[in-house]
């Protein structure tokens, strides 16, 4: 190809000309759209899912230690989305924190319903838990409420810097606080964000949602780390069974002691100090013996014989209690 001349000969023109008429099966066209952004994380979304299996339990335990009372918290389907559409499905008034994750990229938002701040609010002062103090639009958040509501984040966040340990180190700083998401612009409308959103409940007739919004583009960086988290669970899991396997095999081969008892009797000191061989005792066979192993009734059984010796016939196996053995 002539570059010098920054044209292309006549006789390039007819090659290209040629070559663009010819049919090829093996060719294939992939459409590729420059305004929608790929969707794909480059891991498996499992590794949000644990994640966020994590922050629930730690969420539990955290709002138990202050509410002293266990919480009902349920984990919906991560959602991968535009950042307007999402906000679409939000209707102010709402608690819209917008926070740092460090050391990701942008800014992250925590929605609190104000149905989970009611509801932790009466909790907190001895109530039932009930959430239904109506919130009109533009009605600001009292400072008890407020209070309730700084409480609540900080139980967040240490929930979510233990649930993302195991993957990276992350500080959370707070930089803003509304009621209307609209005010809450961590992205533009058509960027996509991760959506994970936890529905909590204090009563049983009252629930309300958590939302943790984190800009698509944040991930990114650290999608190595998720996929290898992931890898890395997977591969614990396997070593695990296998070790359980060896386990049971080892324990297999373990040496039991098994006791049949035919029966007990009740008697008294003077009279087992007054017994002497020949004696005779008398008692009702019970239908069939118990077979034990340490002091624990297993098995019951039916005592025969087979050809010279005695032998029982397992009939029945007696769950043991955990606390047993």
């Amino acid at each position: 190809m002539n570059y010098t001349s920054g044209k292309l000969s006549p006789e390039e023109l007819m090659a290209l000309q040629e070559s663009s008429g010819q049919d090829d099966d093996s060719l294939q066209v992939v459409l590729h759209d420059l305004a929608t952004e790929d969707t794909s994380l480059g891991f498996n979304e499992s590794a949000i899912d644990m994640i966020n299996e994590r922050f629930t339990r730690q969420l539990r335990v955290g709002l138990m230690d202050v509410l002293r009372t266990t919480p009902k918290i349920s984990i919906e389907r991560v959602r991968i989305e535009k950042y307007g559409a999402f906000l679409s499905t939000l209707q102010a008034p709402l608690s819209v924190n917008t926070v740092k994750f460090e050391p990701l990229r942008g800014y992250s938002l925590i929605v609190i319903d104000p149905v989970v701040i009611f509801s932790s609010l009466d909790n907190f002062f001895g109530g039932m838990g009930k959430g239904n103090t109506p919130l009109h639009s533009g009605r600001m958040f009292t400072p008890t409420e407020t209070s309730i509501i700084r409480i609540m984040l900080n139980i967040i966040f240490g929930s979510l810097k233990e649930a993302w340990s195991p993957i990276i180190s992350l500080d959370f700083v707070e930089t803003a606080s509304e009621i209307n998401p609209q005010f809450a612009q961590i992205a533009d409308d058509n960027d996509l964000v991760i959506v994970s959103r936890f529905v909590l409940a204090l009563d049983a007739n009252t629930e309300g949602t958590i939302s943790v919004v984190t800009p698509f583009i944040s991930l990114k960086p650290i999608r190595d780390l998720l996929r290898s988290r992931i890898q890395t669970s997977e591969d614990n899991d396997a070593k695990a069974n296998q070790w359980r396997d060896e386990m049971r095999d080892a324990c297999g081969h373990a040496k039991l002691e098994l006791v049949v008892n035919l029966s007990q009797i009740q008697s008294t000191l003077k009279d087992l100090q007054h017994m002497a061989v020949g004696d005779i005792l008398y008692f009702n066979k019970p239908e069939f013996a118990s077979v034990e192993i340490s002091g624990a009734r297993v098995f019951t059984a039916e005592v025969g014989s087979l050809g010279n010796n005695a032998a029982i016939q397992i009939k029945k196996f007696v769950q043991i209690p955990n606390s047993t053995l």
